[in-house]
C-alpha cells in the first residue's frame, strides 16, 4: 500500500509528520478485530467542524459493515443504501474469486466530544472501540495479490504422497481461502465436494463447542493447576467426523487454531504448525512441533515455536520433514542391527557354554 501510494505521487513521511503527532490514538489490528483504527488531526475542514478524523482499514466485508456513507465517482459523500451495497460485496465476492486479499478503506469525522479518553471503550465480545461501531465513510476497496511460489503447489503435493495432511489455517474470508487453497493443491474439486471440507472459524469453534479440562470438566481456562491441565475439545465425537474432511478454516481466531490442534493432538495425531505472527505463539507452542518463519515471524512466535524457517518457504519445511524421517529410519535400522547382533551373540555364548 505504500507503493500504490508512492506511486500516485504522494510523500508518506509528510503526511506522517502533517497529520500524527507524538499522542495520535491508534487501535492496532488484531486477528479478532480484522480491522486497526488510527485518529488524525489537522485533517482539514470536517463534517463537524473539527479537526479530528479516524481512519479504518480492514477486512473489507468488516469494514463495509460500518459505513453508512461512501465517496462516488465525484469524490462526494453518498449515502450507503442497499442496492450500492450489494454492488460493493459483488466487487469483493469477485476479488475474492481471484484469490486476492480484500481490503477497505473508511473515515469518520469525529464531533467535539468524540474521540477522547471516554470514547476509546471496547465493548464486550465485540473488540470494537466506540468510535469504530459505524457512521463511516468508504473511500475505496482494494485486491492485494498474494503471490503464491510457484515451488508450494509441487512441495504440498509431496506432503499429500508422504501421508501428510495439508490443512490452510488463515484469516481471510472464505472465498479468497477457497482460491487460494486451490492454487496451492490444498484444495481439489473432490475436496470441495465433500461435506465441511471448507469452514469458517467461528463456526467451527461453535460447533467443537471450545475447549475444556478433564480434571475438572470446565472449560478452559480453568482453576486446574498449570502442570495438570488436560486440555479437550468438548464435542470431541463432533470433531471426529469434522476434521476428516477439514482442509480449509477461514476467517480463524487465535482459539480456532489452538482448538484444532488441541483436538487433533487428542485424537493421537502428530500435529506440525507454522505461523509467523503473535496470535499464532499459542498454537505453535500446543503443536508437537512449531514452525516460526525466520524473516517475517515475529519474536514471541520464534521462542514458542521449535524450528525456525530461515527462508519463509513451505519448501523447506517438506526438507525438514525428510531430515526428520531420515534421522527416524536411521535410528530404528541402528537399533534393530543392534538388537540382531546383541541377540545372536548372547545365543552363540550361551550354546557355547552348554555345549562345553
Amino acid at each position: 500500500m505504500l507503493i500504490m501510494m508512492e506511486r500516485f505521487k504522494t510523500d508518506v513521511e509528510e503526511v506522517r509528520k502533517k497529520h500524527l503527532p507524538k499522542d495520535f490514538i491508534r487501535f492496532h489490528f488484531t486477528s479478532k478485530r480484522k480491522r486497526m483504527s488510527s485518529i488524525i488531526h489537522d485533517c482539514g475542514k470536517t463534517e463537524y467542524n473539527h479537526d479530528r478524523r479516524v481512519h479504518m482499514k480492514g477486512a473489507a466485508e468488516i469494514v463495509l459493515e460500518s459505513c453508512t456513507h461512501y465517496l462516488n465517482e465525484n469524490g462526494q459523500k453518498t449515502p450507503l443504501n442497499d442496492d450500492v451495497k450489494q454492488k460493493f460485496l459483488n466487487i469483493i465476492t469477485t476479488y475474492a474469486s481471484q484469490s486476492l486479499r480484500t481490503i477497505s478503506f473508511a473515515y469518520r469525522d469525529l464531533k467535539p466530544n468524540e474521540g477522547g479518553p471516554d470514547h476509546n471503550n471496547i465493548g464486550d465480545g465485540d473488540y470494537l472501540y466506540d468510535v469504530e461501531k459505524g457512521g463511516f465513510t468508504l473511500i475505496s476497496i482494494i485486491g492485494i495479490k498474494d503471490v503464491i511460489r510457484p515451488e508450494v503447489p509441487v512441495a504440498i503435493a509431496q506432503c499429500h504422497k508422504a501421508g501428510i495432511m495439508v490443512r490452510m489455517v488463515t484469516g481471510d474470508n472464505l472465498i479468497t481461502a477457497k482460491a487460494i487453497a486451490r492454487e496451492c493443491n490444498i484444495l481439489n474439486d473432490e475436496l470441495l465436494n465433500k461435506p465441511d471440507s471448507v469452514m469458517e472459524g467461528p463456526a467451527f469453534y461453535e460447533r467443537m463447542g471450545g475447549i475444556i479440562c478433564h480434571n475438572c470438566g470446565m472449560m478452559s481456562p480453568c482453576n486446574c493447576d498449570r502442570n495438570s491441565v488436560r486440555e479437550g475439545v468438548k464435542n470431541l465425537e463432533a470433531f471426529k467426523a469434522l476434521q476428516k474432511n477439514l482442509c480449509v478454516l477461514a476467517r480463524s481466531r487465535p482459539e480456532d487454531k489452538y482448538l484444532l490442534v488441541t483436538g487433533l493432538k487428542e485424537l493421537g495425531e502428530v500435529v506440525a504448525v507454522t505461523g509467523d505472527g503473535t496470535n499464532d505463539a499459542p498454537a505453535l507452542k500446543k503443536a508437537d512441533v512449531g514452525f516460526a518463519m525466520g524473516i517475517t515471524g515475529t519474536e514471541i512466535a520464534k521462542h514458542a515455536a521449535d524450528i525456525i524457517i530461515m527462508d519463509d518457504n513451505f519448501a523447506s519445511i517438506v526438507k525438514a520433514c525428510n531430515w526428520g524421517r531420515n534421522v527416524y529410519d536411521n535410528i530404528r535400522k541402528f537399533l534393530q542391527f543392534q538388537i540382531t547382533v546383541s541377540l545372536v551373540a548372547l545365543f552363540t555364548a550361551f550354546i557355547g557354554s552348554v555345549v562345553l
